[in-house]
Protein backbone atom coordinates (compact mmCIF):
# COMPACT_ATOMS: atom_id res chain seq x y z
CA UNK A 1 0.00 0.00 0.00
CA UNK A 2 2.85 2.37 0.81
CA UNK A 3 4.35 1.64 -2.60
CA UNK A 4 1.13 2.62 -4.34
CA UNK A 5 0.99 5.89 -2.41
CA UNK A 6 4.62 6.61 -3.28
CA UNK A 7 4.03 5.79 -6.95
CA UNK A 8 0.94 8.01 -6.93
CA UNK A 9 2.86 10.88 -5.37
CA UNK A 10 5.65 10.49 -7.94
CA UNK A 11 3.14 10.48 -10.79
CA UNK A 12 1.45 13.59 -9.43
CA UNK A 13 4.87 15.26 -9.22
CA UNK A 14 5.62 14.33 -12.82
CA UNK A 15 2.25 15.68 -13.95
CA UNK A 16 2.39 18.97 -12.06
CA UNK A 17 6.13 19.76 -12.29
CA UNK A 18 5.92 21.02 -15.88
CA UNK A 19 3.08 23.35 -14.88
CA UNK A 20 5.16 24.80 -12.06
CA UNK A 21 8.11 25.39 -14.39
CA UNK A 22 5.86 26.85 -17.08
CA UNK A 23 4.48 29.37 -14.60
CA UNK A 24 8.01 30.52 -13.80
CA UNK A 25 8.63 31.28 -17.47
CA UNK A 26 5.69 33.65 -17.85
CA UNK A 27 6.45 37.24 -18.75
CA UNK A 28 4.54 40.28 -17.58
CA UNK A 29 2.47 42.03 -20.22
CA UNK A 30 4.12 45.02 -21.84
CA UNK A 31 3.18 48.37 -20.36
CA UNK A 32 1.72 49.47 -23.69
CA UNK A 33 -0.55 46.41 -23.70
CA UNK A 34 -1.79 47.13 -20.17
CA UNK A 35 -2.44 50.75 -21.09
CA UNK A 36 -4.26 49.77 -24.29
CA UNK A 37 -6.55 47.54 -22.22
CA UNK A 38 -7.13 50.48 -19.85
CA UNK A 39 -7.87 52.70 -22.85
CA UNK A 40 -10.53 50.27 -24.06
CA UNK A 41 -12.04 50.23 -20.56
CA UNK A 42 -11.92 54.04 -20.57
CA UNK A 43 -13.95 54.13 -23.80
CA UNK A 44 -16.45 51.63 -22.44
CA UNK A 45 -16.73 53.58 -19.20
CA UNK A 46 -17.59 56.75 -21.12
CA UNK A 47 -20.31 55.17 -23.23
CA UNK A 48 -21.76 53.28 -20.26
CA UNK A 49 -22.02 56.54 -18.28
CA UNK A 50 -23.26 58.53 -21.26
CA UNK A 51 -26.12 56.05 -21.76
CA UNK A 52 -26.72 55.69 -18.00
CA UNK A 53 -25.76 52.03 -17.82
CA UNK A 54 -24.54 52.50 -14.27
CA UNK A 55 -23.86 48.82 -13.62
CA UNK A 56 -21.52 48.61 -16.60
CA UNK A 57 -19.90 51.94 -15.67
CA UNK A 58 -19.26 50.68 -12.12
CA UNK A 59 -17.69 47.53 -13.53
CA UNK A 60 -15.45 49.40 -15.97
CA UNK A 61 -14.18 51.92 -13.42
CA UNK A 62 -13.08 49.03 -11.18
CA UNK A 63 -11.34 47.36 -14.14
CA UNK A 64 -9.47 50.60 -14.86
CA UNK A 65 -8.43 50.85 -11.22
CA UNK A 66 -7.09 47.30 -11.29
CA UNK A 67 -5.29 47.86 -14.58
CA UNK A 68 -3.55 50.95 -13.22
CA UNK A 69 -2.57 49.07 -10.07
CA UNK A 70 -1.11 46.27 -12.20
CA UNK A 71 0.84 48.77 -14.31
CA UNK A 72 2.27 50.48 -11.22
CA UNK A 73 3.18 47.15 -9.64
CA UNK A 74 4.88 45.73 -12.73
CA UNK A 75 6.54 48.90 -13.99
CA UNK A 76 8.33 50.77 -11.21
CA UNK A 77 9.39 53.59 -13.57
CA UNK A 78 5.82 54.88 -13.49
CA UNK A 79 5.72 57.50 -10.73
CA UNK A 80 3.41 55.93 -8.15
CA UNK A 81 1.99 59.31 -7.13
CA UNK A 82 0.60 59.75 -10.63
CA UNK A 83 -1.16 56.40 -10.44
CA UNK A 84 -2.50 57.24 -7.00
CA UNK A 85 -3.57 60.68 -8.29
CA UNK A 86 -6.28 58.87 -10.22
CA UNK A 87 -7.92 57.94 -6.90
CA UNK A 88 -9.81 61.23 -6.52
CA UNK A 89 -11.27 61.30 -10.06
CA UNK A 90 -12.10 57.59 -9.80
CA UNK A 91 -13.84 58.16 -6.46
CA UNK A 92 -15.79 61.04 -8.05
CA UNK A 93 -16.76 58.74 -10.92
CA UNK A 94 -17.92 56.10 -8.43
CA UNK A 95 -19.96 58.70 -6.54
CA UNK A 96 -21.56 59.95 -9.78
CA UNK A 97 -22.38 56.37 -10.74
CA UNK A 98 -23.91 55.70 -7.34
CA UNK A 99 -25.95 58.91 -7.59
CA UNK A 100 -26.78 58.14 -11.24
CA UNK A 101 -25.75 61.71 -12.04
CA UNK A 102 -24.72 62.09 -15.67
CA UNK A 103 -23.37 65.64 -15.26
CA UNK A 104 -21.15 64.71 -12.30
CA UNK A 105 -20.03 61.64 -14.19
CA UNK A 106 -18.96 63.73 -17.20
CA UNK A 107 -17.01 66.16 -14.99
CA UNK A 108 -15.26 63.37 -13.08
CA UNK A 109 -14.47 61.60 -16.35
CA UNK A 110 -12.85 64.81 -17.64
CA UNK A 111 -10.84 65.07 -14.44
CA UNK A 112 -9.64 61.49 -14.93
CA UNK A 113 -8.55 62.38 -18.46
CA UNK A 114 -6.55 65.31 -17.10
CA UNK A 115 -4.86 63.11 -14.54
CA UNK A 116 -3.95 60.55 -17.18
CA UNK A 117 -2.53 63.25 -19.43
CA UNK A 118 -0.48 64.75 -16.57
CA UNK A 119 1.12 61.35 -15.98
CA UNK A 120 1.84 60.89 -19.67
CA UNK A 121 3.62 64.26 -19.73
CA UNK A 122 5.75 63.47 -16.68
CA UNK A 123 6.91 60.10 -18.03
CA UNK A 124 7.82 61.52 -21.42
CA UNK A 125 4.77 60.33 -23.35
CA UNK A 126 3.31 63.76 -24.19
CA UNK A 127 2.22 62.36 -27.53
CA UNK A 128 -0.40 60.20 -25.75
CA UNK A 129 -3.34 62.51 -25.07
CA UNK A 130 -6.53 61.07 -23.65
CA UNK A 131 -9.86 62.72 -24.42
CA UNK A 132 -13.57 62.04 -24.22
CA UNK A 133 -14.31 59.36 -26.83
CA UNK A 134 -16.29 60.49 -29.86
CA UNK A 135 -17.12 57.03 -31.21
CA UNK A 136 -17.10 53.49 -29.89
CA UNK A 137 -14.98 50.80 -31.52
CA UNK A 138 -17.27 48.29 -29.79
CA UNK A 139 -20.04 47.99 -32.35
CA UNK A 140 -20.75 44.50 -30.99
CA UNK A 141 -21.70 45.77 -27.53
CA UNK A 142 -24.77 47.69 -26.48
CA UNK A 143 -24.03 50.27 -23.82
CA UNK A 144 -27.68 50.99 -23.07
CA UNK A 145 -28.90 49.49 -19.82
CA UNK A 146 -31.06 46.39 -20.09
Amino acid sequence: MKHLALIGALLMGLIFAPLAFAQQDTYPPKLGDIMTAIQFRHIKLWFAGKLKNWDLAAYEVEQIKQGLANAAELYREIPVEYVTNTADPMDAIREAIKAKDKAKFAKAFGDLNGTCNACHQVIGRRFIVIQVPTASPFSDQSFAPH
